[in-house]
């Protein structure tokens, strides 16, 4: 498994695991991450596509003696070496190999033993490697308690770095897993076995695999031809398997991939990945469509000027967005992403009842995240989802393990200027301080209700217009007056819905219907409610500028509705 000359086209996962292996630094592997994608194989090697089995057999294992594997549906197979493994007495006692895991993985052990004992004597020497697919099945993170069996499964499994006698001999293992935290404690948390990250293709990776599928599939294609490298900037976030599947969809309907379906599809391959954990947002709204908040604007846009000219040190680790109920965050979200041409990505339903599958789905989104090039990580409802640090025992400490994962990820210096993240929140004071904290959350930005009748008039009107209503200026000058302010955007919309419905219903003009509604009118938010949201979100700005000079005063978060107006 030495790195040469011919070999030098490896992944930097695979250097980093054969530069810890010749170097004796580990003889154990867990490897964790993209396990179940194909890989691109050295251009010197065997050319095209092979799974990570494949790969191993191919690129990293090729001179040694006695390859094996084990997954808990096939048992122990012999992938190379079956004569020299028919010498053992062990295997002329038992031909038959066992598949029980307990039975698979003592079976095993008994054979390495046997062979570090004939190296010792000095009778021969073998070089064996093992794989344990999907090791999660057979030492699985503790459910409920101590679990004995498992334990000691996962004991024999960690003796296969931690025994001397093994550890000297030319021993390699490996175990695969989607996600570490997936595995059993005693495995995850072993300081001599290598914790190696599989991580998604980066664009370089999907644009060897395209050119390595570009002849069967030229039709497809066609469009790209000479320019893949586009195709691949496009793609990033997704698996060459999913690349792959695309392409064979696409030639099965005799049909050919263009620049106007790619963000359709991305979406399709990135959201399927993630298996619904995830939301992958690409926006063609921007700034413009964001009604007021022009010194905000001015700043994000700033921001982004910063970001499209590689200034990566002057840009934020990550915005949050507070302010009461029905005031556009996540809308802003998407105009933000529109103007920067950027892909959000809105985490959703990661949360799981069964113990490790929530900190498992976790891993499996920040694979996505690291994988793409530049990016926003959208959060709703923050102060629910981020959890806490500590939540007591109801949820068997749950909450306190999703706030140290997201916190150490927010905080990655690496992500400065490729990933952007936005938390949103009606209750910044549920947020964990130290989730706000600079380095994490670098500017926070107060999104409040309209402050005056005209505001609300601009807001209402331009909602209105996307229902097809247009009212006569002169008929509704005297009405415009008695529009409330602190109208936020949703409750806009649902005044709009209104009036669009006493028009079709009932045959008034625009701006009857508009008076009419107005008429008992009430905010769906309760004054006391709004009035605290605001203040919140006026003490959680990180530059006044942001806060209109009416909800300065911090003696006016106490006032009523009409002591706010503008």
């Amino acid at each position: 498994m030495k790195e040469s000359p011919e070999n030098r086209a490896l992944p930097s996962w695979a250097s980093e695991l054969v530069s810890l292996y010749e170097s004796d630094a580990a003889n154990q592997f867990i490897l964790y991450g993209n396990v179940q994608d194909r890989f691109v194989l050295p251009a010197s090697g065997p050319s095209g596509l092979a799974g990570l089995m494949d790969f191993f057999l191919r690129v990293l294992l090729p001179r040694f003696d006695v390859i094996l594997s084990y997954d808990v549906g096939n048992g122990i197979r012999v992938e190379k070496g079956g004569e020299v493994l028919s010498k053992w007495p062990g295997m002329k006692e038992s031909p038959e190999m066992p598949k029980v895991p307990r039975a698979a993985i003592e079976w095993l052990t008994r054979f390495f033993r046997y062979s570090a004992n004939l190296a010792r004597l000095g009778q021969q020497r073998l070089q064996i490697a093992c794989i344990v697919k999907s090791a999660d099945l057979v030492a699985p993170v503790l459910m409920g308690g101590l679990n004995f069996d498992l334990s000691a499964m996962a004991l024999l499994l960690r003796g296969w770095s931690t025994d001397a006698m093994l550890a000297e001999h030319a021993l390699v293992t490996f175990l695969l897993t989607e996600n570490l935290n997936d595995l059993h404690p005693i495995l995850g948390a072993n300081p001599r076995a290598a914790k190696i990250k599989i991580p998604l293709p980066e664009t370089g990776e999907i644009e060897r695999a395209l050119m390595l599928l570009q002849p069967r599939h030229s039709t497809v294609l066609a469009q790209f031809e000479g320019n893949l490298s586009a195709l691949s900037s496009q793609l990033t976030g997704a698996s060459l398997n999913a690349v792959e599947s695309l392409l064979k969809l696409k030639r099965y309907h005799e049909e050919t991939l263009t620049a106007s379906d790619l963000v359709k599809l991305k979406k399709q391959l990135v959201e399927t990945e993630c298996q619904g954990l995830i939301e992958f947002i690409e926006s063609k709204k921007t700034l413009e469509d964001l009604h007021g908040q022009e010194k905000l604007k001015a700043w994000l846009r700033q921001d982004i000027a910063l970001w499209q000219k590689g200034n990566l040190q002057a840009l934020p680790m990550g915005y949050l967005l507070c302010g009461p109920v029905g005031t556009g965050k996540t809308f802003m979200v998407e105009c933000l992403a529109g103007e920067a041409g950027v892909p959000v990505v809105k985490l959703k339903n990661f949360r799981d009842r069964w113990v490790g599958s929530t900190e498992g789905n976790l891993e499996k989104i920040f694979r996505l995240i690291s994988a793409l090039q530049r990016c926003y990580v959208f959060i709703d409802e923050a102060d629910q989802a981020l959890g806490r640090r500590d939540a007591g025992g109801n949820d068997s400490g749950l909450s306190g393990r999703i706030y140290s994962m997201i916190a150490t990820e927010m905080s990655r210096p690496e992500n400065r200027g490729r990933v952007i993240w936005v938390l949103a929140s009606s209750r910044p004071d549920l947020i964990e301080v130290d989730l706000k904290r600079p380095g994490r959350v670098d500017v926070k930005i107060p999104i409040f209700p309209t402050t005056t009748p005209e505001e609300s008039w601009h807001l209402l009107q331009a909602l209105c217009r996307r229902h097809g209503l247009q009212f006569d200026e002169a008929a509704t000058g005297v009405v415009i007056k008695s529009i409330p302010p602190l109208l936020t955007p949703g409750a806009a919309e649902a005044l709009a819905v209104k009036i669009y419905r006493a028009v079709q219903a009932n045959g008034r003009s625009p701006a009857e219907a508009l008076a009419d509604s107005l008429i008992g009118y009430q905010n769906p938010i309760a004054p006391e409610i709004l009035q605290a949201q605001i203040a919140l979100a006026v003490a959680e700005a990180s530059d006044l500028d942001f806060v209109p000079a009416c909800f300065r005063n911090a003696g006016a978060m106490r006032a009523s509705a009409e002591d706010l107006k503008c």
